[in-house]
């Protein structure tokens, strides 16, 4: 019993290095905590919903050692993102800028709720507009002897 409690120990102290956690990247600590922040706020290129500091892909280790480099090097915030986007465009970004390039990110799915809105709106109308002509004497004695035939009244 003991020698599986201290199985289950080491496996569980292992599990880490089997998952791929790397070791801490820097010797300087606030740089990493700097670069995790930072990376925090980017997307994983691989994972796409997940953000770059917590994402285990190989390209997303691989691109925070390199923003710890540049944070290490002195590069301002400013300029890691700039780089990053200028390689791999806004899609990098969990939040891209309002511009040119992204206004249908931003404003389409207003746009396509509005356009349903307005579908809605018409076709609401237009069924309410849309009125019956009244039954006319011939029609009516029709629909009374089959009435009649089913055992209805009126």
């Amino acid at each position: 019993m003991k020698l599986l409690l201290v199985l289950m120990l080491a496996l569980a102290a292992a599990l880490p290095a089997l998952a791929g956690e790397a070791a801490p990247l820097a010797a300087n600590e606030a740089a990493e905590q700097h670069m995790l922040a930072l990376t925090r706020n980017l997307r994983c290129l691989v994972c796409a919903d997940e953000s770059l500091a917590a994402s285990q892909a190989s390209l997303a280790r691989d691109l925070r050692a390199q923003v710890l480099q540049m944070v290490e090097r002195g590069e301002t915030d400013q300029q890691i993102i700039d780089y990053l986007v200028a390689r791999y465009g806004n899609y990098v970004r969990f939040r891209p800028p309002v511009d040119a390039e992204t206004w249908a990110l931003w404003f389409g799915p207003f746009a396509l709720l509005a356009l349903g809105l307005a579908v809605l709106v018409f076709n609401i109308r237009r069924r309410g507009s849309r009125v019956d002509p009244p039954l006319d004497e011939a029609q009516r004695e029709r629909v009374r002897a089959l009435l009649a035939q089913t055992g209805e009244s009126e």
